[in-house]
């Protein structure tokens, strides 16, 4: 029994030192420290031992099963130990390694434009003024010197909800709401989506953006809306640009011109961006109608006041030389990333 003993002593030992893993590791300490192990079986045999030969064949299988026990454990340490570097060297990280940068996203050329023009008026003493884009035929039409029967409707191509409710044409209606609500002085603009029953092409929408602009006080002359548009084109455009006023009717100003500003690409001299002409139409403008101011209870033996129009849209179009009004709503990233 005992060389059987020290056979399992070598045996045990040489197995244990040459396992590749901690599977292997387990798989030898059953084999031979297990409940059905080869030195389990003999110790169940030691009943058959004579008293003389019990205690020495016992240390012998203790000193066995001790030395099995540290080896595995030793071997263990060692295994885990390299499945841990083997591990680190897998999931190492090069450092020196250029980064992947995350894609980032930007402001739609509308936004970027609108943000600008808001800053200049910010700066010259505009506030803000938002309202409803589903409005009242009163408020879109009506009040604003456009009543029923007038021919200016006509033209409009109104998405009307009922015969009291329309989506918005212009927002040209924070003029009323405004003026309602406040006393002069009054300086505003009113920038937002509007609508038409338009057929989409390069140059029209269903949907597209307007500012507004209002200003009412005592002594407002042609000169200040005059004043007021050179300085927003040259902030826009440099220094070196010029606008010009034509002669045109909108119900709810009077005088009312068109305003162009002078080409930004050949500088007035003429090129395919404004079509030879030298001058691009911008905007709509001109003084409060009286009927307008009177509808607001503002007196306008007292106070007068100038209004615009501009067409984010056009402006952008002219800023970037963009020929298609689609591009600006399609989302192809190959067009917005350029902005």
């Amino acid at each position: 029994m005992k060389e059987a003993l020290m056979q399992i002593k070598e045996k045990g030992v040489a197995e244990i030192r040459s396992a590749q893993s901690l599977k292997d590791l387990e798989a030898i300490k059953v084999k031979y420290l297990g409940k059905k192990g080869e030195l389990t079986q003999i110790l169940k045999g030691m009943g058959k031992l004579t008293a003389e030969e019990r205690p020495v064949i016992g240390l012998v299988a203790n000193e066995v099963r001790a030395l099995l026990e540290e080896t595995i454990a030793k071997e263990v340490s060692i295994l885990e130990e390299k499945a841990m570097l083997e591990k680190l060297e897998q999931e190492k990280i090069d450092v020196s390694m250029p980064g992947k940068m995350p894609r980032k996203g930007g402001l739609h050329p509308l936004t970027k434009v609108l943000h600008e023009l808001e800053d200049i008026f910010i700066g010259m003493g505009f506030s803000i003024a938002e309202g409803p884009e589903v409005e009242y035929d009163y408020y879109n039409f009506e009040a604003l010197n456009l009543p029923k029967d007038h021919p200016a409707r006509d033209t409009q191509d109104t998405f009307y909800i009922s015969d009291n409710i329309v989506l918005r044409t212009q927002t040209s209606p924070m003029q009323i709401r405004t003026m309602e609500k406040q006393r002069p002085p009054i300086r505003v603009i009113a920038p937002g989506k509007v609508f038409r029953s338009d057929s989409v092409d390069a140059t029209h929408s269903p949907v597209f953006h307007q500012i507004e602009g209002l200003v009412v006080d005592k002594g407002i002359t042609m000169g200040d809306l005059k004043g007021t548009l050179e300085l927003v084109v040259k902030k826009l455009y440099g220094e070196d640009a010029k606008i010009r006023f034509r002669p045109h009717h909108f119900p709810f100003t009077e005088p009312s011109a068109e305003v162009d500003v002078s080409c930004f690409v050949c500088k007035g001299e003429g090129c395919r961006v404004c079509k030879g002409e030298g001058w691009i139409e911008i905007l709509g403008a001109g003084m409060v109608h009286p009927q307008v101011l009177r509808n607001c209870n503002i007196d306008p033996e007292v106070y007068s006041g100038f209004a615009f129009g501009i067409g984010l849209e056009r402006l952008v179009m002219r800023s970037y030389d963009i020929d298609d009004l689609r591009l600006f709503f399609e989302n192809d990233v190959r067009f917005l990333k350029q902005f």
